[in-house]
């Protein structure tokens, strides 16, 4: 008699079932959609629409699949100009809504270095001088924001908090089933037709092999599959890669964007309404934001740019330097986190949108290419596109057609074309371009691009993330030499420090003084603000591909940008360790690899699967 565990094949005992759309993700998107979508599935006299393929007899059977294990969990503060959000909810009372509040001052500000240590090429020296009349606090406020930044008149939202609103909405009305903690694996296809989702795999080891608890992921059938889980989600980039992009389009710009809530002291005078952002410090290239709520309480934090061009891009540590400006702490100073957050944001707008649609499916949302990246608004631009598609699928089920790829071009694809969302999004589609020279020449491409609607722009090659970052040695050779650097690295490794943190301190950056209560240590703020948790039972979502290019790596900017210091040098080999009960998915990794994916140049050697777990807080 043979001792071998017999293998179990997953399909033996995959169950499925059956909807007429289901949904992947609930972010601003998906909300927008289910927000017009539910109200009209039902005619006046109580009959539906449309007769459910699924249930005949019934109203069509929606369902949404949502990674984190609760809705809002783990997103973002916002300022938007809400011209979607409004005109689906005419009557919106903002004082309805925890952490929402109507914009009532904005300024940006423009912060000098106070400790010595940023980098500064000779054009942003020269800026500064043309600021110095202005300076105050080691700050100058601008007197003029151009029209095109502005979001006064606006509304400030907890994304989280938001969600949560529009969710408990969408699941009273009895129409649509909204799933949190249940990440989806792929979309299912079959002759280039989607079909539907498979959810992932549960009771698994690490590596995914079938353990005593072992629940396949279920196939979740259904006419219309939604994609709407952002620039990181799985299933989208799982469709880039089976499709491909349209001709020309890349998603080669990125953020990592870090943040905190923060209860306020009470000696703060900034009033509820004010919105703040702040460009030149920690480094040129890194902004910052600071929103009030009402009762004394401010989401704030910082944005870190693909094309930084440094392999030093701890996010956290820079975070902790902008708050300590003196511009800021005099307003933050004995404040209070209450929570903490990271995601990555796709900074390639209109030329990083993929295919919208297909035989069976569309996209919507930030992955969708919806950002602005000249006005850096996202949120209303995601929420407009779901509200486009639900306006469409309702057209549609009226007339009785499918959901083919071309009844979704004329009905979706077309619509978002001739609406603001394209136009706007067509002008800024080549705004930050000059970034890529630096950072003058990035800001003078905005207002460029900005000032003639796009019809003029600065241009500037187009790089891929791993191309563009430096190594340390040559990123530090007019500061440390190259065998300090080494040395700094040995003594890291065997001690166990972070490797950025000790060369920014080598370099003239200040220790952080930590009090306990803002300003904390990268793991407090993880156990404080971030509350990550990871369900057992679910495989590793963060893979590396190549062992062999971990071992050509020598940054490590996969550890040291890692937002919840879930990824850690591994003393046995060149490829680094995952802690998946340390993750908040804020997909960092993926796209602040150093080497090459091994079949696809325009990917890295990180590979990002669905996976479960993250933050828990709905305030950020």
């Amino acid at each position: 008699m043979s001792d071998q565990t017999p293998q179990i094949n997953p399909d033996d005992l995959r169950q499925s079932m059956e909807a007429d759309i289901v949904c992947v993700g609930y972010g601003p998107a998906t909300a927008g959609f289910l927000a017009t979508l539910i109200p009209a599935l039902m005619n006046e006299d109580g009959t539906p629409i449309a007769e459910s393929k699924a249930m005949p007899g019934m109203p069509p059977q929606v369902l949404c699949y949502e990674r984190a294990d609760d809705i809002g969990f783990g997103v973002s503060g916002i300022v938007t100009k809400g011209r979607g959000i409004r005109a689906s909810f005419p009557e919106l009372d903002l004082s309805q809504i925890p952490m929402a509040c109507e914009v009532t001052e904005e300024k940006v500000v423009y912060l000098f270095d106070p400790v010595g240590a940023s980098r500064k090429a000779t054009g942003m020296k020269a800026f500064e001088k043309l600021l110095l009349p202005f300076r105050r606090d080691m700050a100058a406020e601008l007197p003029w924001i151009p029209p095109f930044l502005r979001k006064e008149p606006g509304m400030l939202l907890s994304m989280g908090q938001f969600l949560s609103w529009t969710g408990a909405q969408a699941m009273g009305s009895g129409m649509a089933q909204i799933w949190p903690g249940m990440p989806v694996e792929k979309a299912l296809t079959e002759d280039d037709k989607v079909t539907g989702v498979r959810l992932v795999d549960q009771g698994v080891a690490r590596d995914g092999t079938p353990e005593g608890a072992f629940m396949p992921g279920m196939d979740v059938k259904a006419q219309l599959t939604v994609v709407g889980d952002g620039p990181v989600g799985a299933v989208g980039r799982g469709l880039n890669n089976e499709f491909g992009l349209p001709k020309g389009n890349h998603q080669r710009e990125w953020a990592v964007g870090m943040k905190m809530v923060v209860d306020l002291p009470e000696h703060c005078g900034l009033k509820p309404g004010t919105v703040l952002h702040t460009l030149g410090y920690p480094e040129p290239e890194i902004f910052g934001f600071l929103y009030v709520y009402p009762d004394n309480v401010a989401s704030l934090g910082i944005f870190v740019p693909s094309w930084f061009d440094s392999p030093v891009r701890t996010a956290y540590r820079y975070l902790q330097h902008w708050m300590m400006h003196p511009y800021l702490w005099k307003h933050l100073r004995g404040g209070t986190m209450r929570s903490w957050g990271a995601k990555s944001l796709l900074e390639s707008g209109r030329r990083g949108e993929p295919f919208l649609t297909g035989d069976g499916w569309a996209r919507i949302g930030e992955g969708s290419g919806t950002t602005n990246v000249l006005t850096g608004s996202g949120v209303d631009e995601a929420w407009t596109s779901g509200v486009q598609l639900g306006q469409a699928v309702l057209d549609l089920m009226r007339k009785g057609r499918d959901f083919t790829k071309d009844n979704l071009d004329i009905a979706y694809a077309a619509r978002r074309r001739a609406s603001w969302l394209e136009e706007e999004s067509v002008q800024s589609e080549k705004a930050r371009d000059g970034f890529q020279k630096g950072m003058v020449s990035g800001l003078m491409g905005m207002a460029l691009s900005g000032l003639t609607k796009g019809a003029f722009n600065l241009s500037g090659p187009q790089k891929r993330v791993y191309e563009r970052i430096p190594t340390l040695e040559e990123y530090y050779r007019h500061i440390l030499p190259a065998g300090e650097i080494m040395r700094i690295r040995e003594e890291c490794k065997t001690n166990g420090r972070p490797l950025h943190d000790t060369l920014m301190e080598r370099a003239g950056w200040p220790s952080i003084p930590y009090d306990g209560k803002l300003l904390v240590s990268h793991q407090d703020a993880l156990l404080m603000g971030g509350k990550v948790q990871a369900n057992p039972g679910f495989a590793d979502h963060v893979r590396f591909l190549d062992p062999q290019a971990c071992a050509r790596c020598r940054t490590n900017i996969c550890v040291e940008v890692c937002s919840g210091q879930a990824i850690t040098m591994n003393p046995d080999g060149p490829v680094p360790l995952f802690d998946r009960e340390k993750c908040v998915h804020c997909g960092a990794c993926l796209w602040n690899c150093t080497q090459a994916h091994p079949d696809d140049p325009e990917r890295t050697n990180v590979d990002f699967s669905a996976g479960s777990g993250g933050l828990h807080s709905a305030e950020n």
